[in-house]
């Protein structure tokens, strides 16, 4: 944006002060809520309904951590969440990379036609499709299988989206087309072109498709708790919130822990991936 020698001049400088600030100040709007939940979560019931409330728990509640785990049956939930979520990530990858792979390189009929609906569906509500989708899994076409109860009715749904599909599509354009006329020349057929030359050029797209679904995954709601309705395969958000219930006679302050223990898997994965992500985000063109 500014050369080095620009950004040695006063008025260069001040501006980019300013932004700074106001970057700082706009990271506070999202750390706030992350920063009252964890330090809720160690406040007693009567403190966190406090006013004005406590910048840092009076007498700090430590045992609220494993009390939740407890209390809220964490690794039962805990197990569901993570198969539900590496299902869809892997689904999720299948679909969209063989997707975006016949759309880029493949040229099949009608194949503009294809892209445009995808982006078509882009523009419509999720919820605009919930009951269609929901009637889907109650009764599968063709098959006449009731899904409803078992992961497959969250897996499935899951399994494509259009917005990964197009992102690893414009990853795929920009690979050269005499990159594969090459191997087809020595023989390769589409799938070996496929596994062994655009995929592992396509690792930062998929690196961010990947962290894209584990997130939309981890922290889904409405549909898990539509279609699973039995308790011991319900994720880590339905079940918090069903322990929420006034029924469930938990107090504010564990629920609140159960939803920081929820939140620290997608936190460390971000910052134990983040270069892969914003080099992904950059080589795919998701900028602004």
């Amino acid at each position: 944006m500014f050369t080095a020698a620009a950004r040695r001049r006063p008025l260069v400088r001040l501006v980019l002060m300013a932004m700074f600030c106001v970057l700082f100040l706009l990271s506070l709007t999202t750390l706030g809520p992350l920063y009252w939940m964890f330090t809720g979560a160690l406040k007693t019931s009567n403190e966190i309904f406090q006013m004005p409330p406590t910048w840092w728990p009076l007498d700090p509640q430590w045992n609220n951590y494993p009390q939740a785990w407890s209390n809220l049956n964490y690794t039962l939930y805990f197990s569901n969440t993570v198969i539900l979520t590496v299902g869809s990530v892997i689904l999720q990858l299948f679909v969209s990379t063989t997707a975006a792979y016949a759309l880029s390189k493949l040229k099949p009929v009608f194949g503009s036609v294809i892209f445009f609906l995808f982006l078509c569906t882009l523009m419509v509500p999720g919820i605009a499709y919930l009951i269609p989708q929901y009637l889907t899994v109650v009764d599968l076409p063709l098959l006449h299988l009731r899904l409803i109860d078992t992961w497959w009715a969250v897996w499935l749904p899951q399994s494509a989206h259009a917005f990964n599909i197009i992102l690893l599509k414009g990853f795929f354009d920009d690979i050269p087309d005499d990159l594969v006329d090459a191997a087809r020349i020595d023989g390769a057929n589409a799938w070996q072109i496929f596994v062994r030359i655009m995929l592992p050029l396509a690792k930062p797209a998929l690196a961010v498709v990947t962290i894209f679904t584990v997130v939309a995954s981890w922290k889904d709601f409405l549909w898990p708790l539509l279609v699973l309705t039995r308790d011991e395969i319900q994720p880590l958000m339905v079940a918090i919130y069903r322990f929420s219930g006034l029924d469930s006679m938990q107090p504010l302050n564990t629920i609140i822990a159960g939803l920081a223990l929820a939140s620290i898997p997608p936190i460390v994965l971000f910052l134990v991936f983040q270069r892969s992500i914003v080099r992904g985000i950059s080589l795919t063109g998701l900028k602004g």
